[in-house]
Formats: structure tokens, C-alpha cells, sequence
């Protein structure tokens, strides 16, 4: 019989292990995928593909144990040879190949040039190649800053005393309401894909006084726009005990000052190969949105036409407005009317049309929802009678208001949103790993 005891080791070795340790002249051995060959007579520069980067390894013929026609770019190799300092090699070292070893090979060739900087080929065609598509370097770069961005998350709403929840996605029904709800037959009883964590966070305020969720969130909004998807990550969180929405704006925004912080310290080879600048978050304005619209409308000679809602265009004119006039990337917008907020928000004690609610934009972009949320039990369903909401739809959810709740606000932000306008991409599908809109369930 045999034990299992931990972690098994190897000594294969990684990147940072070659560059930054002691191992010029040495013997090494690594493993990667074949990203690319190029012969130069006698001598050919095979480039290995790692989840850390590429790696430039020299074949020579007579020195090299291997015959460089039986490989193929893609097949998964352990390369065997000698290190060596190289300025001009990536990460300032090459392989010296003594041995390759094929641990497997592809069955068919490459349907898209995935070892090129840029793969000059349509949206469309990498979204229908994804698994292939997604090796590319520059494909990869983005979704490594994306991970930076929840690790970000993450890490710092744990420093501030949050604790992580893991909430149900089928629900007897959506947090918002609405008919863009993905209905489903639960065992014959009627059920939906979650559209918030909302109910089940402002819950856990009750438990745990601070949580937060990384998971998935389904409108069944028939949008194809460059803006929406149907499955999105939401990076949530609640937080009770508060004095008002602004503590919940504050906590965004030294999240956002945190997490930039991390991807400049632990990404920027990622941020250099998409040549994207950090935003400035030392500090984000905050405007009202009555006043945004009228800032937009005067500067830009736009017509207020909606005066509950913001307009995409006018998302746009309001993030250019303080991009020209505070430098700022950012802008908090407050105070959304109450028409057009969910019944748990809190409505403004001093006029009750608005709400002590916020929207982050970015660039012009709505990335973030939030606000204050109702946390009295006679006040909630106050709000539920003037709405002509049925109590017994939501009575597991009113349950934690009769027994007693807390001050307390939170907010969802797009994940995907966030890091579509911090790489500056055109369209969210660059920077969702397999989207989901109304035409594409696959892969």
C-alpha cells in the first residue's frame, strides 16, 4: 500500500526559477507547448509556450539528440539542455538543447496563426476558435490582468475584515424583478437563473456583518450591443454598520487603488505586452445625477431626453466632462431616481424621487451599481405596498428585516465591464474567457 504525503515535487523548473537563480551553464529541464519554429539552417530557435511566458530554446544539428522533423508547433514537450545568458532571448535566457522529448502531438494544424504578436483575424473567428484563440499571447495577457483584478478583490475586502459567501444561482425568483429572467422547471416547480446574489448577501449582513461573492450573474436581456452578455461575473459585496451609501463608495474606491497597485507590482509584463496605463484612483469625484445630465447637457449641447436614467451617450459625455475638467477616469454618480431603482433601495429621507444610490462610470461605462438598502421592516414593506408588490413573493427574504438588520449597503460590479475599459477594448466579448449573448452558447 501507498501514502499519499503532499505536494509531489519535480525538477522541472519554471521562468522566474532560471532568471533569477543560479543556473547560467547549468542543465535544466522544462516543460511548455510548442509556440513556434524557426529554422535557420543548421541552427533553429524553438520558442515553448508556459502559463508564465515564452522561452527561447536553440537547436543545433550534430548537439542536439532530436530530429527537428518530428516536431510540430503545438505539441506538448519537456525540453532538456543548458541554460544561458541571452539579452536578446526573452526573460534574458535560452535553452541550449540537448534533448526534446514529445509528451504529444496535434492531430491537425493550427486553424488560426496563434503564434503571431497580433492574429489579424475578425472577432467572430476567435470567439468560434476560442480554445485555440485563447493561447495567443496577447489573448492570454488579458485574461492574466483579469485574474489580477478578482485577486484584487479579493484580497483586499479580506484585509477589511469581509468574509467570502458562496450564494445559490437557482432561485424561486430574481432580485431585480423584471421579465429578463432566465426561467427554469425545477421539478416541476417554477424557478430562475439568479440575476443578483443581492437577497442572499444583504442576508449574510446579518451573519457575518461583511461578505462578498465572485460568481456568476444571468440577465436574459435580448441586447446584442458591445456592452452587454447574458452570463457575466459579478464581483459583489454588503457591508452593515454603515453611516451612509458613501461608506460603500469609499470601499470601492480603495479596492480600486489597492488592485491597481497589485497589477502594476505583479502584472506589468502583462499591462507592457497590451500597453495599457493604469488609471489614477488616488481619488474619484462624486456628482449627483441630476447634476451630471445638466453638466453634459450644458458642455456638450446634449438634450436631456430621459430624466430618470442615464443614456449610454450621455454615460459617455459624463466620463468625458470629468476626464477634461478633474483628470479623472472615474466618476461616482449619486442619487438615481427612485423610479428606477430596485424596491430595497433606500429612497433620500430628504426628497424621496431619489435614492441614496450610486453608479460607477469608467470611461463613460457603467461598471458598478450600488447603494443604501432599506434595512427597516415597516419601511420595506411600505415600499413593497406603493410598488403593488406581493410580500408573501419574498417572505424567506423579508424574514431577515422582521428579525432585525443592521444599516447596511453594497455593490455588484461587472467584471467584465472593468476589465473591457481598463484594457480599452471596443466590445465585452474581448474580455469574457466564453461569452454568452443571445446568439452564441458555444464553446
Amino acid at each position: 500500500m501507498e501514502f499519499l504525503t503532499g505536494v509531489k515535487e519535480t525538477d522541472t523548473l519554471d521562468i522566474r526559477s532560471i532568471s533569477e537563480g543560479d543556473y547560467d551553464g547549468k542543465a535544466v529541464r522544462l516543460h511548455g507547448q510548442v509556440h513556434n519554429i524557426r529554422r535557420m539552417g543548421e541552427v533553429a530557435f524553438i520558442i515553448l509556450r508556459r502559463a508564465d511566458g515564452l522561452v527561447q530554446c536553440v537547436y543545433e544539428e550534430g548537439k542536439t539528440s532530436f530530429d527537428l522533423k518530428n516536431l510540430k508547433e503545438e505539441s506538448a514537450v519537456e525540453a532538456a539542455g543548458v541554460a544561458a545568458r541571452e539579452s536578446r532571448a526573452p526573460h534574458g535566457f535560452e535553452i541550449r538543447l540537448d534533448t526534446v522529448k514529445i509528451l504529444s502531438e496535434p492531430a491537425q494544424v493550427l486553424p488560426l496563426a496563434i503564434n503571431k504578436y497580433k492574429m489579424h483575424t475578425s472577432l467572430e473567428a476567435r470567439l468560434g476558435m476560442r480554445p485555440v484563440s485563447l493561447r495567443n499571447v496577447r489573448e492570454r495577457a488579458r485574461f492574466r490582468i483579469q485574474e489580477g483584478i478578482v485577486r484584487g478583490f479579493r484580497d483586499f475586502l479580506h484585509s477589511r475584515g469581509f468574509t467570502e459567501i458562496h450564494t445559490p444561482k437557482i432561485v424561486a425568483r430574481g432580485a431585480e424583478g423584471g421579465s429578463n429572467v432566465f426561467r427554469l422547471d425545477y421539478f416541476n416547480k417554477k424557478a430562475e437563473l439568479g440575476q443578483s446574489p443581492q437577497f442572499y448577501k444583504q442576508t449574510m449582513v446579518g451573519v457575518f456583518d461583511r461578505v462578498f461573492e465572485v460568481g456568476p450573474v444571468f440577465r436574459a436581456e435580448k441586447h446584442n450591443t458591445t456592452r452587454h452578455l447574458n452570463e457575466y461575473i459579478g464581483l459583489d459585496f454588503e457591508m452593515g454598520y454603515i453611516d451612509g451609501f458613501e461608506d460603500v463608495m469609499a470601499m470601492e474606491t480603495g479596492f480600486l487603488q489597492y488592485t491597481m497597485e497589485l497589477l502594476e507590482r505583479e502584472y506589468k509584463k502583462e499591462l507592457d505586452i497590451l500597453q495599457v496605463s493604469l488609471p489614477d484612483v488616488s481619488r474619484i469625484p462624486s456628482v449627483r445625477f441630476d447634476r451630471a445630465k445638466e453638466l453634459a447637457a450644458e458642455k456638450y449641447g446634449r438634450k436631456i431626453k430621459n430624466p430618470y436614467d442615464l443614456e449610454p451617450e450621455e454615460e459617455l459625455l459624463i466620463g468625458r466632462y470629468f476626464k477634461e475638467v478633474y483628470g479623472s477616469d472615474f466618476v461616482f454618480v449619486t442619487h438615481y431616481p427612485s423610479k428606477k431603482r430596485p424596491f430595497y433601495a433606500m429612497d433620500d429621507p430628504q426628497d424621496s424621487t431619489f435614492t441614496l444610490s450610486f453608479d460607477l462610470l469608467f470611461r463613460g461605462l457603467e461598471v458598478t451599481t450600488g447603494g443604501q438598502r432599506i434595512h427597516d421592516y415597516s419601511e420595506i414593506l411600505a415600499k413593497l405596498e406603493k410598488r403593488h408588490m406581493n410580500p408573501d413573493d419574498i417572505e424567506s427574504y423579508l424574514m431577515i428585516f422582521k428579525y432585525g438588520m443592521p444599516p447596511h449597503g453594497g455593490l455588484g460590479i461587472g467584471l467584465e465591464r472593468l476589465t473591457m475599459r481598463l484594457l480599452n477594448e471596443q466590445n465585452v466579448r474581448e474580455t469574457s474567457l466564453f461569452p454568452r449573448d443571445v446568439n452564441r452558447l458555444e464553446p
